[in-house]
């Protein structure tokens, strides 16, 4: 009996120890986010664009940055590229099809340290399709102004064509009108969540 009482108040303070230890829980503060991205137009211009409506998790554990996580979800009718009738046409079954896929997200699986910074590692969905990246990014903070917050960049390349966003057409000289590679390019700022806030 006392064995047992003995291997129950080990496994109470493995316990108590690993939350104390857990990464505390940012938001997104939107307000002072962006999510962008770009494409290459004709071979010769960047048309650049955003998108307005998304939210997202962090968990942060500052004493071991790898043991940090990220999900974000974006709302695929919001994307704007300042051009209502190209806007148009991003939201339609041509590219993202917003009607039927409605969200973008990315949820990581792990956190590497790398010789400049840090990189996620988890599944990206565009338009039904799921597919792993490896993300870089770099984080600056905590800092104590309007709460504890973080900031957070990242940036990454992928292919259109490999999420089913496939609309194309080719100029005479063989390229593409619209590139099959986008970058992806997050500015996060990440408050931490009061008590009780889910």
């Amino acid at each position: 009996m006392r064995n047992k009482n003995i291997i129950l108040t080990v496994l109470l303070t493995f316990l108590i120890a690993s939350f104390a230890f857990a990464g505390d829980k940012y938001q997104i503060d939107v307000t002072h986010s962006s999510i962008g991205f770009s494409a290459r137009h004709l071979l010769i211009s960047n048309i650049k664009g955003h998108f307005k409506d998304f939210s997202g998790v962090m968990d942060f554990d500052e004493n071991d940055i790898t043991k940090s996580s990220i999900e974000v979800t974006i709302k695929t009718a919001s994307i704007s590229t300042a051009n209502e009738k190209r806007d148009g046409h991003l939201k339609g079954s041509d590219f993202f099809d917003a009607e039927k896929h409605p969200e973008i997200t990315f949820k990581s699986k792990s956190v590497v340290k790398t010789d400049d910074g840090y990189k996620m590692v988890g599944d990206l969905t565009i338009r039904g399709v799921t597919k792993e990246v490896a993300m870089p990014f770099t984080l600056v903070g905590p800092v104590e102004a309007m709460g504890t917050r973080i900031g957070l960049e990242a940036s990454l390349t992928i292919k259109r064509l490999d999420y089913g966003v496939s609309w194309s057409k080719t100029l005479d000289s063989g390229g593409l009108v619209v590139s099959n590679e986008i970058k992806i390019t997050l500015e996060i700022e990440a408050v931490k969540a009061t008590e009780g806030t889910n």
